[in-house]
């Protein structure tokens, strides 16, 4: 896989590679729909919690009829009920994204990385929704647990990311659509939902921030960054003629002061990013368009799901 443009059918086949990609430590939840995950609560679900005198109202199908013939005193079982996690995964498919010089277009591989997160949702019995957004459009899907749901955000996903192109590129693309994704994401996740934020933060402003903390507040956060290695090291040293499809440029790397200068900054804007989510206790994962994608995912969720 991987290209300037994601399809549907490699985004269904990801199916395949999800099955080994463990989004979540092994912990409660605290989601109050019913699904795989264990909760705080007890009652009458799969995993044996404890024994504990009758008390009135409970089920009397859960007697423990040995334990109460033991201490001649009714005893009932109490079980771990299981819940379920609902998933929302923002992507962004933005101008910035739309751009690649290894194996992918970075909006390639955030469309790669949506659908590897929405099918290993679904392997594991949850719900999955989506924010899906550019520049311009924003498409809602609530978290429903169906098949026919999934592949639906695949393909707005697949349908947003075929709408990049040259022509319809503006000089200069509106910018707020990060905050405007981060808005709605409120208005449909639930308390406990977890999210996943799969952008290059391009568009990250402090107009965003009061958003994260609201949604930080009730709901699970990884913030998910999509970069290229030309975004932070310069090319060789050499004169290149660099063009947006509209404009021409000629890129000139062999001064050690602009290979310094282009170095800092980026990693500036990086740290900025990485302090503002360490504010908010958000972890970041960040991936590269030069690696495929689903290595890169199942590296990371084995490492935190060893720690």
């Amino acid at each position: 896989m991987g290209g300037t443009y994601s399809e549907l059918n490699e985004l269904i086949q990801l199916r395949l590679n999800a099955r080994h990609l463990y989004l979540f430590r092994p912990k409660v939840v605290n989601s109050p729909l019913a699904g795989g995950g264990q909760s705080l609560f007890k009652g009458r679900g799969m995993d044996f919690e404890e024994v504990r005198a009758y008390q009135a109202g409970d089920d009397i199908r859960t007697i423990d009829w040995r334990v109460t013939a033991r201490r001649s005193k009714a005893h009932t079982k109490i079980f771990k009920e299981e819940r379920e996690r609902p998933v929302l995964i923002l992507l962004d498919q933005s101008y910035s994204l739309f751009f690649g010089s290894c194996l992918n277009f970075k909006s390639v591989t955030a469309c790669e990385t949506a659908a590897l997160i929405a099918w290993a949702t679904q392997s594991h019995k949850d719900r999955v929704g989506g924010v899906l957004f550019n520049n311009q459009t924003l498409t809602t899907l609530r978290p429903t647990s169906s098949k026919a749901a999934t592949l639906h955000l695949l393909k707005q996903a697949e349908k947003l990311n075929k709408a990049l192109t040259i022509k319809t590129m503006p000089s200069t693309p509106p910018g707020g659509y990060l905050t405007n994704a981060l808005r709605h994401a409120r208005r449909i996740a639930l308390p406990g939902t977890q999210l996943f934020v799969i952008s290059d933060f391009k568009d990250m402003s402090n107009e965003c921030l009061p958003q994260l903390s609201r949604l930080r507040r009730h709901c699970h956060m990884i913030a998910i960054r999509v970069s290229d290695p030309l975004e932070t090291e310069l090319p060789p040293p050499a004169s290149y003629i660099i063009t947006n499809g509209m404009h021409r440029y000629t890129l000139d790397s062999r001064q050690r002061k602009h290979r310094r200068s282009f170095r800092e900054y980026q990693q500036a804007q990086l740290t900025q990013l990485q302090q503002q989510l360490q504010e908010y206790r958000i972890p970041l994962l960040q991936l590269t368009t030069s690696s495929d994608t689903t290595e890169q995912l199942l590296a990371y969720f084995s490492r935190r799901r060893r720690s």
